[in-house]
C-alpha cells in the first residue's frame, strides 16, 4: 500500500522502515528535513510539507501521524483537515489521549475524512521484532488497512479494539499495566540490594535466572538483564523515572469509573518522588525505560573526595 508517515522519530522512523521492508510506499515527512533525507535514502519519497505530502499520495490517501501527544497532533489534523478529500484516512499512532480520538474524528467527520486511532507498543525494538498494535476505528477501514498492520505487527500482534478512541483507551490501561510491573521488578531489585547478600548477588546473572521457567520472567527481565551488563549496579544513572501521561490517564480513568488501582496508581506516585529522590528501584525502573523505548536518563553526579 501507499502510505505517508508524519513524524520521524524513533517510533515513526523505524516504522517507516519497517514498512519500506515489507513492499509498502512510503512517503516521509518530518518538520526537520534531515529526517526526511536520511529515509528516502532508504528507499522513501521524501516530502517536505503536508501539502506535498497530500498531492504524492494517490486517493484514498492513507496519512500516519507519529508525533507527541497534545497541540502538534492538533496542529497536523487542522492542516490535513484543509488539504485531504472525503474518503481519506487520518491515523494518530501516537500516545494520544482517547478522548481526544473521539473530539477529532467528530472535527473530520465534517469533511468525511476517516479516522483511526493505533495505540502502539514495541519501542526502539519494534524494527526488528513488530510494534503491537491496539486499533480503533470503524471496522471496515480497519479493515482496508490491514496490509499495513500485517507488517508493521508481529503475528497475531494487531487488534481491532472498537470504536473510535478504543485503540488508545487499551494502550492506555496497557502502559498503567507496564507502570505497575517496572515498579515491582524495581522494588524486588532494591531489597536484593539492601540485604547482607548485595555483595554475592549478581543481578544480570538473577534476571536471566527468572527468566527460565519462572512465573515472573517476561522481555522486561530480558531488558534488564541488558541494562546490567551494560552497568552492574547502575551506578552512572539516577533514579529519576519520567512519566508522559498515561499512567496519569489510567489512574483518572480507575478514578472515574470507581475500580481500585492501588498498584499502578502508587506506581505513579513514586514516579513523582523519584523526580525528587533517588533510590536503586527507581534506578532500574529508569534503566528499564532506556532499554525498550529510548527515553533518556539522567547521569548520576559523582562524589569527589577531598
Amino acid at each position: 500500500m501507499q502510505i505517508a508517515m508524519i513524524g520521524l522519530g524513533r517510533m515513526g522512523m523505524n516504522m517507516a522502515k519497517r514498512l519500506l521492508q515489507g513492499g509498502h510506499s512510503v512517503i516521509a515527512y518530518n518538520r526537520t528535513p534531515n529526517k526526511t533525507d536520511q529515509l528516502v535514502r532508504e528507499g522513501a519519497i521524501g516530502a517536505y510539507s503536508l501539502g506535498e505530502v497530500v498531492e504524492k499520495l494517490s486517493p484514498p490517501r492513507i496519512t500516519w501521524i507519529m508525533l507527541p501527544a497534545g497541540s502538534a497532533v492538533d496542529d497536523h489534523i487542522a492542516q490535513l483537515k484543509g488539504l485531504l478529500s472525503p474518503d481519506d484516512i487520518i491515523v494518530d499512532g501516537g500516545n494520544t489521549y482517547y478522548k481526544d480520538d473521539i473530539r477529532r474524528a467528530d472535527l473530520l467527520s465534517e469533511e468525511e475524512i476517516r479516522f483511526v486511532d493505533a495505540g502502539v507498543s514495541g519501542g526502539i525494538w519494534g524494527l526488528k521484532v513488530g510494534y503491537c498494535l491496539m486499533i480503533g476505528g470503524e471496522k471496515e477501514t480497519y479493515q482496508y488497512l490491514e496490509p499495513v498492520f500485517k507488517t508493521l505487527a508481529p503475528e497475531e500482534g494487531y487488534l481491532h479494539c472498537g470504536a473510535v478512541g478504543a485503540g488508545h483507551f487499551v494502550k492506555m490501561v496497557h502502559n498503567g499495566v507496564e507502570y505497575g510491573m517496572m515498579q515491582a521488578y524495581g522494588e524486588g531489585f532494591d531489597i536484593l540490594a539492601s540485604s547482607s547478600y548485595a555483595e554475592s548477588l549478581d543481578y544480570g546473572a538473577i534476571s536471566h535466572l527468572w527468566n527460565q521457567g519462572s512465573v515472573v520472567r517476561s522481555w522486561l527481565l530480558e531488558l534488564m538483564e541488558s541494562a546490567f551488563a551494560k552497568d552492574a549496579d547502575l551506578s552512572d544513572i539516577r533514579g529519576y523515572v519520567g512519566d508522559s501521561g498515561e499512567g496519569r490517564w489510567t489512574v483518572q480513568q480507575a478514578i472515574d469509573t470507581g475500580v481500585s488501582a492501588p498498584v499502578i496508581a502508587l506506581s505513579l506516585m513514586r514516579r513523582f518522588r523519584s523526580q525528587k529522590q533517588d533510590s536503586f528501584s527507581d534506578k532500574v525502573v529508569a534503566a528499564l525505560r532506556r532499554e525498550f523505548g529510548g527515553h533518556a536518563t539522567v547521569a548520576a553526579e559523582r562524589k569527589i573526595s577531598a
